[in-house]
This record gives structure tokens, sequence and C-alpha cells, in this order.
């Protein structure tokens, strides 16, 4: 890419990122700390992504994605996942009016711009797999008949890792599907003051302003696909998955001669699908983005690995009785492979 190109790439990135600063800003108005929450649900919506968080009860999970949709005045459907919730409850049925004696269609909340499936593992799978379609093709098949969802669509769905009994383990042609999975914990002492302060109070707080729009994501969408990434940094991009794949380092490029990886040889049972390679170079370009920036650096790439990688690493029982889990790993392979 020229210089020219890249100059007038940079201002546009200037021009298209500015309301998504504003949303950052008004988010952070609501929300004390969770910083990394709020850039995640913003990188997977502009990336066209999706977001699993794991953390316990009462981190403003809920409280982050409703305010996202307030930000974008956009619709927000929120899914309290049940053992005794059926696949009609969240895409919709054929309802029949004994007036007309006709069939009709009811959607269902899963057509929202924002859904928040909250708790995911508590459904059954024919639930869990309610949401793939929705997911990966952006629309709702209802007795035969397709309905598309509205754009853009994020869904970001929710586990409890505290309580795992009378729980379904979410498969893992699903959790696939996640472009990120976030650990969230517990704020910091002056952050959890801010909360206090700001949420101590017998009213409910104000909702967000409205201070982007959601063609404004749409655009986004369509810088992200200009952002510039070197092959060099494709190339640490490919590293990075295939190293996580048992008895496949030999593809390493040359570069990484010399990376002793030996110690995640029987830690990993089943390496990260082409999938990871797809999103970890869609995120990383979505970051510069975030970041006012035209070109990818491997320092994003850093940063994003492990959200992108941990819920794609199958550990074997030797990683788990040796109490050792996929962060562990992805730092290993982070440590070991050379930057470019």
């Amino acid at each position: 890419m020229e210089q020219k190109d890249i100059q007038q790439l940079q201002e546009e990135v200037r021009r298209i990122s500015a309301p998504l600063q504003l949303i950052r800003t008004e988010m952070g108005r609501i929300i004390a700390g969770q910083e990394n929450l709020i850039d995640r649900l913003l990188l997977a919506l502009i990336s066209d992504g999706h977001v699993l968080l794991e953390g316990v009860p009462g981190l403003a999970k809920t409280l982050a994605v409703k305010t996202l949709a307030q930000t974008l005045d956009g619709t927000f459907s929120r899914l309290q996942f049940t053992p005794d919730l059926l696949p009609a409850d969240l895409v919709g049925t054929r309802i029949y009016n004994a007036a007309t004696a006709e069939f009709t269609t009811r959607i269902g909340p899963v057509f929202a711009n924002v859904v928040l499936a909250d708790e995911i593992n508590r459904a059954p799978a024919k639930v869990q797999s309610a949401l793939l379609e929705a997911m990966q093709e952006k629309q709702i098949t209802i007795a035969g008949e397709r309905f598309a969802l509205p754009e853009p669509f994020l869904v970001m769905a929710t586990q409890n890792p505290l309580e795992q009994e009378g729980t379904y383990p979410l498969p893992e042609a699903q959790l696939d599907r996640f472009m990120f999975k976030l650990k969230i914990d517990y704020p910091a002492r002056g952050e959890e003051r801010s909360v206090v302060e700001r949420m101590a109070h017998p009213a409910p707080p104000a909702a967000a302003f409205s201070v982007a729009k959601l063609q404004d994501i749409l655009d986004a969408r369509q810088l992200v696909d200009k952002i510039y990434i070197d092959e060099k940094v494709i190339e640490y991009i490919l590293d990075l998955v295939i190293a996580t794949r048992p008895g496949r380092r030999n593809e390493l490029s040359s570069r990484q001669n010399g990376a002793n990886l030996s110690e995640l040889d029987g830690l990993i049972s089943c390496g990260a699908s082409p999938r990871a390679s797809i999103a970890l170079a869609l995120a990383a370009r979505g970051m510069a983005l975030l970041q006012g920036r035209a070109y990818v650096l491997p320092q994003d790439v850093k940063d994003l690995a492990p959200d992108v990688l941990r819920h794609r690493i199958m550990l074997s029982y030797e990683a788990e009785a040796e109490e050792i889990d996929a962060d562990a790993v992805i730092s290993r392979l982070l440590a070991e492979l050379r930057t470019p």
C-alpha cells in the first residue's frame, strides 16, 4: 500500500472511529471500570462477531450490553436461559388464528440488534443450538420460512463459573462461533467505590444517551475490511494458531525456528480451528480502527490472542490434572513465538 493510500485511509479511520469513541465515553459514564469488556463488545460489534462472558453475578455484564444498545439507539433483548426453555421461546413460532383460520408467524425476542443470552449453559442443547443459525447465518427459519435478523446483530452470552450443577456445557462447535471468550473479574477497590457512588440509590440509574447510529457500526464494518495488515502479521497469526495443534508444529514459519514448545506436548488434545485465524485477523483490524490507526500492529494480535483462543483450545486430562488452564498455554505460546 502506497503512502498516499495510507494517508487517505488514516483520514477515513479518524472520521469513522469518532462515533465509536463517543460510545466508549458514554458507556464509561454509566459503567465504572470494565474498560476491557466495553472495548471487546465494541470490537465484536464492528467485526461482526459475538462474545461469551464468564464471571460471577453482579459484575455489570447485563448493564454493559444494555448500555451498548442504548448508545446506538438499537433494540435490546434479554433471554434468560432455563432448563424448561424451548427453541420457540427464542426464535418464535407459528400461531393459529381461529378467527381467520390461518397460521401467522410470531417472531421471538432474538430479533434485536443486541441480544443477551443470560446463563446460556442452563438450557439444554436443543435450545442452545437455536442460536446457531442466528449467530452464523443472521437469519431464523420458522416452519420453512426464513426471516432475516436486524443489522447489526450481536449476541453476548454469559456463563456462571460457580454453579455447574444442572448445567449443559456448550459444545465445541458452538463455542467456536463466539469471536471472544472473556473472563470478568472483580473490580479494583477504586472502581468499586465509583460503582457504589453511582448505583447505591433507590431510583434506577439514568439510561445512557444515544450518541451514535446503527449505520455508524455498519460503516465501521466496511472500513475494518480496509485496515492494512502486513503479511508478516498474518504469518504471525497463523503461527499462533498452528502452534495450538498437536502434531502440526512442523508447519510453523521459518521465523519460529528455535521456539521451544515441547512443554505443550501432551497438554493440548485439540487445537484451534481456522475460524480462530479469521477471528484473530478481523479482531486485530477492528482493534486498529478503535485506536484510530489504519494499520495493524503485532501487539494488537498479542493483546487479543487470549480472548480469541481460550475457548478454542481443548486441554488434555494431563493439563487438567496439573491444573493448567488455556490461558497458561496461550501465555507460553506468546512467550516462545517470535513477534515480527
